[in-house]
């Protein structure tokens, strides 16, 4: 029997059914996977710029593709086991996203991300995210 270390476990994904029945719902869906798998690549293509992430109560505002990247890769020193996001809204230019995270201490927070993209336009890209996260048990 071969044992499988800790950081080869996969991530649990939960998710409701119609969170991807449309497009904007869909890329939102696939952009909070990669941030919870820190897939940059991936994040890298979805944002602007001249992107703007405000984590509220938490950290000065952060400004422009490198600094977002930058800032993501030395968050979550422990690894996200599971995802579950509650609800995917998207209106014009605007959206909002909302779940739980859990990671491999066993500590779990509770997010609420907006987001604002550059257009209405199924292919635009993020360009502001003001995230709200609160640790639950």
């Amino acid at each position: 029997m071969s044992h499988m270390a800790p950081q080869n476990q996969e991530l649990k994904i939960l998710c409701p059914v119609d969170c991807g029945n449309a497009p904007r719902k869909s890329i939102l869906k696939s952009f909070n996977i990669a941030f919870a798998q820190k897939d940059m690549p991936f994040i890298a293509d979805q944002i602007t710029d001249d992107v703007q992430w405000n984590i509220v109560g938490s950290f000065p505002a952060i400004h422009g593709k490198n600094e977002f990247l930058e800032a993501l890769t030395q968050m979550n020193i422990s690894k996200t086991i599971e995802l579950q996001i509650t609800n995917i809204v998207t209106h014009g230019n605007t959206a909002a996203t909302n779940g739980v995270i859990k990671l491999e201490n066993d500590k779990s927070y509770a997010f609420c991300t907006m987001y604002v993209f550059s257009s209405a336009s199924k292919q635009a890209k993020i360009k502001e995210m003001t995230s709200y996260v609160i640790e639950v048990s």
